[in-house]
């Protein structure tokens, strides 16, 4: 997030063949940091090239002892600020020559340094002309410019500038992290956020069971959370934006807020650590501390104006993607919300859901699948697809979703419901467009009625194997207008499952739509297979290994399922009967019920189902012009149904004391499981359910 300069080192010269390379003293115990190889000075040419890019691994040949090593200029240490190259193999040196190792950079850790690497410790040279610093601005400035989210950003910054820039460096975010225009929290909080650091000479170098206590990490050295005071010294040094040196008196009063008690031990005396405050469009959201081991060469002026330009970097590229990971995350919500929290256990029927949101580059989209209880223990079965990818895909489909549930309960064919959501998408806008399936499936006629408006087609899994893709007319997307919509009935056999699914499912960049169908068409035969002839497979499972068959390219869109187990209601747990409206019509209902309950052994729910259907067939009796319908239900509940031909629903009041009616619906309230009332295209349907014993 903070941008740090990095500081010109003089360029090493060339030691005679003959003289052996010279290694610095033990390192001070005061930086748990500092680096026990001697610094090598790379050419200008070779650092700049590894900045823009990642150099393959080179093995470079053994050198003669009569051949004077050659000063490397500074700009390899530039290099790791773009990216990390692979290890290079250096061939073994002659006494002659030095031998050099170069460093690739940690990986860092979110709130912990980065294990230390044990290929090297040599301390990269610096830089060393104002090239140079432009080189690696710019190289650094593209990598943190690389990351999309908040925690990429800062590794970028972490890498970019360790160890070409600094040895070491800490970052503190704010916390909680403002997003746009939102007031921040006060008082205003720093936590750090992530640390990187060079490997520590001798723990890099050392094996795995030496029993030598190891350096400490940067952050069990300094506090992970601060309070910044509102006049003190480390709120001042943020106010100020600029970077400054740690040796400066408002630094040195600031880093005790910063780093706890543990300031002395990590900040290096002398112009060895640079303190830059990382501020966004609109306010300061953290802090970086760039800091060098004693054996480098402490940072110069210009460095404070290389620092000052990674920490703008980083704290603009910060604000956004706080700002677009909160976009994401409420477009996501959005789309989620407006997608059934659980599936309804309608009777015959069983239901597995799955849906997936497209990749990191287009969350968003308006896919949506739902399933909705009908009267006469029918379900509605629907899978729909805006087009597009944004907030208002998400938005339409919400509004589609709402409108198929309210026509749905309106108990319309089909293919007058695709009709009504053509016309619904029309009046959202001239460019609202839409694929749609939807299905009605009866549990007792074992029968499934399907209208299409240019959705992929369902496929049936036979108990036993066999698949087939169904034949549905296409029909047109939503949205088109002028058009028709055909709706076709198909037999649904016991144990069969028909799996609803949108077109990410099966196309992608990689493959088309119609290919797509037949490897699921293959896939769905082959996992029903491993079931055997006699055992559907399980539904939960059988949605994993559809979504299994999805590669690495084919998240370009998002993706619902919805599978559906037909079970059905066997002829004989089912009673029907026509009554003509008369007022013997509730007394031959009661008996109907009585000798129907005593032949499936349920004598306990007799009193209970007579006096409730008493209750409602007189209700119906009164009102109805044609014949009524009672029917009966043995699943795992007694359900009973009512049907008649007036359209106004029965409406639950509280009688007074004088009335001489109006305690049916109180006395059905009371008595049963769960009731309901919903309007038929030829009238109503009044039902009740009782516990089984």
């Amino acid at each position: 997030m903070s941008e740090a300069p990095a500081s010109p080192r003089p360029a090493a010269t060339p030691t005679p063949a003959t003289s052996p390379p010279t290694t610095p003293g033990p390192s001070t115990a005061s930086a748990p940091f500092t680096a026990s190889a001697p610094p090598t000075v790379a050419s200008p040419s070779t650092a700049d090239s590894s900045a823009a890019a990642d150099p393959p691994p080179t093995a470079s040949a053994p050198s003669t002892a009569s051949a004077p090593p050659t000063a490397a200029s500074p700009s390899t240490a530039h290099s790791s600020a773009a990216a990390d190259p692979p290890p290079t193999a250096s061939a073994p040196s002659t006494p002659g020559s030095p031998s050099t190792a170069a460093s690739p950079p940690p990986a860092a850790r979110t709130h912990k340094p980065s294990p230390p690497s044990p290929t090297s410790t040599t301390t990269p040279a610096p830089m060393s002309r104002e090239g140079d610093r432009l080189r690696f601005a710019g190289a650094a400035t593209r990598r943190i410019a690389r990351g999309i989210d908040l925690d990429e950003i800062v590794i970028g910054l972490c890498r970019a500038s360790v160890p070409t820039f600094s040895d070491a460096i800490l970052v503190y975010l704010r916390e909680p992290l403002p997003v746009g225009d939102e007031r921040p929290v006060e008082p205003l909080v720093l936590r750090l956020h992530r640390t990187d650091r060079i490997p520590h000479g001798e723990d890099g170098l050392r094996p795995m069971d030496d029993p030598r206590p190891r350096p400490p990490a940067l952050d069990e050295l300094v506090a992970e959370r601060c309070t910044v005071p509102g006049g003190g010294a480390l709120a001042e040094v943020l106010r100020g934006v600029r970077p400054v040196f740690t040796n400066s008196p408002a630094a040195q009063a600031a880093l005790p807020e910063l780093l706890g008690k543990g300031s002395e031990s990590v900040t290096p005396a002398g112009q060895h650590a640079i303190l830059a405050p990382l501020r966004g469009r609109r306010r300061v959201i953290g802090a970086a501390l760039f800091l060098r081991s004693p054996e480098r060469p402490a940072f110069e002026q210009d460095d404070l104006l290389l620092a000052a330009q990674l920490a703008t970097h980083s704290a603009l590229g910060i604000d956004k993607a706080a700002l677009y990971g909160r976009e994401a995350y409420i477009a996501d919500e959005l789309q989620r919300a407006m997608l059934p929290e659980t599936l309804p256990r309608p009777t015959g029927v069983r239901l597995a859901s799955r849906y997936l949101p497209a990749a990191e580059t287009a969350r968003v989209g308006g896919d949506w699948y739902d399933a909705i209880p009908l009267p006469g223990s029918r379900v509605a079965l629907v899978v729909g697809d805006v087009m597009g990818h944004s907030m208002t895909s998400a938005a339409v489909m919400g509004q589609l979703r709402t409108t198929a549930q309210t026509l749905a309960g309106l108990d319309m064919p089909p293919q007058e419901v695709l009709h009504h959501l053509d016309e619904q998408a029309q009046r959202l806008g001239a460019d609202r467009m839409a694929t749609c399936l939807y299905a009605v499936y009866d549990p007792v006629a074992h029968r499934i009625t399907i209208a299409n408006a240019g959705h992929p087609p369902p496929i049936l899994v036979h108990l036993g194997g066999r698949t087939e893709v169904l034949r549905v007319p296409p029909g047109a997307p939503i949205g088109v207008g002028g058009v028709a919509f055909e709706a076709v009935e198909l037999d649904a056999p016991a144990d069969a499952t028909l799996l609803l699914y949108t077109d990410g499912l099966v196309e992608s960049r990689l493959r088309d739509v119609w290919t797509g169908i037949e490897q699921l068409r293959e896939k769905l035969a082959a996992t029903a297979r491993l079931t055997g002839p006699e055992r559907p497979p399980p539904l939960e499972e059988l949605c994993d290994e559809v979504l299994d068959m999805l590669g690495p390219g084919d998240r370009d869109d998002d993706i619902a399922l919805l599978a559906a187990r037909f079970e059905g209601i066997a002829p004989s747990d089912v009673a029907y009967w026509f009554l003509e409206p008369s007022e013997a019509t509730p007394g031959r209902a009661r008996r109907l019920v009585r000798r129907t309950l005593s032949r499936w052994g349920l004598e306990e729910l007799s009193d209970s189902a007579e006096l409730l259907v008493s209750e409602i067939v007189t209700n119906a009796v009164r009102y109805a012009s044609r014949p009524i319908t009672v029917r009966l239900l043995r699943t795992h509940v007694l359900r009973c149904e009512v049907t008649d031909d007036e359209p106004r629903l029965p409406v639950l009041g509280q009688a007074r004391a004088t009335d001489e009616g109006g305690r049916g619906l109180y006395l059905v309230n009371r008595v049963a499981r769960h009731w309901g009332a919903s309007r038929l295209s030829t009238g109503k349907i009044v039902w009740f359910e009782l516990d089984r014993p």
